[in-house]
């Protein structure tokens, strides 16, 4: 393969095991990574498919060949991962897909202090070193190539978590947490050990072949067993990570899921009452309640694009004491302004635990409008399709129009937003209202733009 484009994406490396991705290739990754970053020492893990263990070790063999140390931490979730980059303040590999098939590998990159590897912050250098070397034959190994060594992070990563947190007077709570097969069957035995919880746990054997469901919470149909779970335990939540543990999505103890703009507004206003003034991001399609919020507890909502190293961009440049996505990515400044859903999952416990109501009843202060959900459609042309909604709506008094990101159109009741994806040909429509039959009436005439 000396064309890599369908296995470098936007944010990371990622492809079918071993037809695009192999150890091979991971080598060449390890290598090119030390040459564009200029690093001394790397650290790596990797978590629970199959062929992760012999891709990481791969990875490091390059690494080490160019003579770069290093560190293995093994089997870990994505934000362990930036655990051990931010303390050891040391550029990190993770090999994972996410909350990709089975058949999927790839690699989430960073620099030191967690900070992300991106297309243009690194990753598009790399991608034209390996095609280079593809082509040409990889370089010699340097005269003094580093060394190997591993490192235990899990017991250090679960300390720093719940110093961030006072769950020092939370009362008992009985939790479903369902891991789907996924790398939150190694993290949340050691996170919540120390805490007055009665977990019931759905699926924590690590297994990257995915026998239960698809580690992918986002998809409703990959929740249903937490949901029913709750409902027959009398739980008070649950809770479902994906397949690096990366995301957190939350269950009420009705079963009903909570909206991941509901858990950043209940984040935020903990975070402000922490540090008041603060600055918190938000992107374009989370809820209308998340800046309402925001602004009433004191601090600065900024809105940005959609995806985490924009919004760790914008982290970095205004200071912002946290940060959250509509995919139930969570990203926090005390966390090297990387990604956690297990963070934000104990200041979920923090918040319930230190009242006496029920889940449903405090997040309904910050779940106050109706949305739609993303609904992608596929389309031949995406710009055209942009364009029809563009001109339906141009010469209306009643509305604004933006393109922050691809197009987001608002009125005082309503707002929807229509973005082109970057790796399919789909249009991702995200709508929101004051009322069902409003957020039903808006959603359903762009649907008909887009589909005409």
């Amino acid at each position: 393969m000396s064309d890599l484009s369908q296995l470098v994406k936007a944010y990371d490396v990622r492809g079918v095991y071993p037809d695009q991705l192999d150890e091979r290739l991971a080598e060449l990754f390890g290598a090119a990574f030390v040459e564009v970053t200029g690093a001394r020492a790397v650290v790596i893990g990797h978590d629970m498919r199959p062929s992760s263990p012999s891709l990481s070790d791969a990875f490091a063999r390059g690494a080490v060949s160019r003579g770069a140390n290093a560190t293995l931490i093994g089997l870990c979730s994505t934000d362990q991962l930036y655990y051990a980059s931010g303390a050891l303040d040391l550029p990190g590999a993770m090999f994972t897909a996410s909350h990709n098939p089975a058949q999927y590998n790839g690699i989430k990159l960073c620099r030191a202090g967690a900070a992300p590897v991106g297309q243009d912050t690194g990753l598009a250098e790399i991608r034209t070193k390996v095609e280079g070397w593809l082509a040409d034959g990889a370089p010699e190994p340097v005269a003094e190539p580093g060394t190997t060594d591993r490192r235990e992070t899990l017991p250090d990563y679960a300390a720093h978590l719940l110093s961030l947190v006072d769950l020092a007077a939370i009362r008992p709570l009985k939790v479903v947490v369902d891991a789907g097969n996924g790398m939150g069957g190694h993290t949340v035995p050691t996170v919540f050990e120390p805490l007055p919880l009665t977990v019931t746990p759905l699926y924590f054997e690590l297994d990257g072949t995915f026998p239960n469901h698809e580690a992918n919470p986002l998809d409703p149909k990959n929740i249903v067993d937490l949901q029913e779970r709750v409902r027959a335990e009398g739980a008070d939540l649950g809770l479902a990570f994906d397949g690096d543990a990366d995301r957190c999505f939350v269950v009420d103890e009705r079963g009903e899921g909570v909206s991941p703009s509901a858990i950043t507004a209940l984040v935020a206003a903990r975070e402000l009452a922490k540090n008041p003034g603060g600055t918190i991001i938000h992107n374009l399609i989370t809820s209308w309640s998340v800046p309402e919020v925001v602004r009433e507890n004191g601090g600065t909502p900024v809105r940005t694009r959609v995806g985490h190293s924009f919004i760790k961009q914008e982290m970095a440049e205004s200071g912002a004491i946290f940060g959250g996505e509509h995919s139930a990515h969570y990203y926090f400044r005390d966390f090297w302004n990387a990604d956690t859903g297990m963070l934000a999952a104990l200041h979920v416990l923090a918040a319930l635990g230190t009242q006496q109501g029920t889940l449903s009843e405090l997040v309904a202060q910050y779940d106050r409008y109706v949305g739609s959900g993303e609904i992608n459609s596929t389309v031949a042309d995406q710009q055209d399709r942009l364009n029809a909604i563009r001109t339906a709506y141009a010469d209306r008094d009643d509305v604004t129009l933006d393109e922050l990101d691809g197009l987001t159109v608002a009125s005082q009741d309503w707002w929807f937003n229509v973005r082109p994806s970057n790796t399919e040909p789909l249009l991702r429509l995200n709508a929101e209202a004051r009322d069902e039959a409003t957020m039903a009436k808006v959603r359903d005439e762009v649907l008909s733009l887009i589909r005409a």
